[in-house]
């Protein structure tokens, strides 16, 4: 019997230690340890990928989700709909802001919030839709998109399991009005620790939370508002510049591997994940479900 890890997080750096090793030095070499030059670089890069006009550089991406809500004006009082099975980073993001979390139950086919149940949530109340772009599969954009518009709310997608996934041939990146991405190192594009980022095409928004990240400063010792301490590291930033490259490439291989599990699967009692006509996922996770888990989970374990 052969043990296999659920992730090995060595295999990436192996496979790129020249190129990381290298960015790793560039930033010991530079002296420059707080945002700079391989934060801007890594931030424009970035928004390029995904076809968004500003991509601001956080700490994690619960920060990025947290700080995005911040700048949408969400506070104490409101209520943002969240998908209701999702991790807990997208409701803690919502409370820490002291609003309440509504949850509207997933398409069980995708296991993205259902469009069709969203409406019956809005309430008075209501100021964001905060859909989930779950295991790097694409929620359905469109019909959420023209529930806000019709509703004067604004969209928040959180897309920390998303790099590379694309949604009607277009990349996740800036459907909505903000998108917050995690870089945690288990993700598609991993960090060697924690980091994260929003994408936006609105530039009011990308200078609030550029504000927000740097105890509400522009200019040093001068702050406009009550801000956090949540900077993207220059070290992880030029990890992060390394992996892009490769991303692409990388989320091809797990199409593979996805297609292999689907052919290889598909005659038994598994219910295996269903990718609608819409969706080009990023395979971050290849989920599957059975009547009889707790048994399953048990002998794979």
């Amino acid at each position: 019997m052969m043990a296999v890890p659920f992730l090995d997080l060595k295999a990436a750096y192996s496979e790129l230690r020249i190129e990381i090793d290298e960015a790793v030095a560039r930033v010991l070499a530079s002296g420059q340890y707080i945002l700079g030059p391989e934060v801007d670089a890594f931030e424009t890069e970035f928004a390029a990928n995904v076809d968004a006009a500003h991509c601001v550089g956080l700490a994690n991406g619960l920060d990025a989700l947290h700080l995005a809500l911040r700048a949408l004006d969400v506070g104490p009082g409101d209520e943002v709909i969240v998908p209701s099975n999702t991790y807990i980073a997208t409701w803690l993001a919502v409370s820490q802001c002291g609003a309440t979390p509504v949850p509207v139950e997933p398409d069980e086919a995708t296991f993205n919030i259902d469009p069709s149940r969203i409406e019956a949530a809005i309430t008075p109340r209501t100021k964001v839709i905060l859909p989930v772009h779950l295991y790097g599969q694409a929620a359905d954009l469109d019909p959420i998109l023209a529930i806000a518009r019709q509703h004067g709310l604004r969209v928040l997608e959180d897309a920390a399991q998303a790099q590379g996934a694309r949604y009607k041939g277009r990349r996740i990146g800036g459907h909505g009005d903000v998108v917050a991405w995690s870089f945690y190192p288990g993700k598609n594009l991993g960090a060697l620790g924690d980091a994260g980022a929003v994408t936006t095409n609105d530039p009011e928004l990308a200078e609030r939370i550029r504000v927000l990240r740097n105890y509400g400063s522009r200019v040093k010792y001068v702050n406009e508002v009550q801000g956090y301490n949540s900077r993207l590291d220059p070290i992880q930033a030029a990890v992060l510049r390394v992996k892009l490259q490769h991303l692409d490439a990388w989320n091809v291989r797990r199409a593979a591997i996805a297609s292999t599990y689907l052919e290889g699967l598909r005659n038994t009692a598994l219910m295996l994940p269903q990718v609608p006509e819409f969706a080009d996922p990023a395979w971050h996770l290849f989920v599957i479900r059975h009547p009889n888990r707790a048994a399953v989970q048990q002998a794979l374990t």
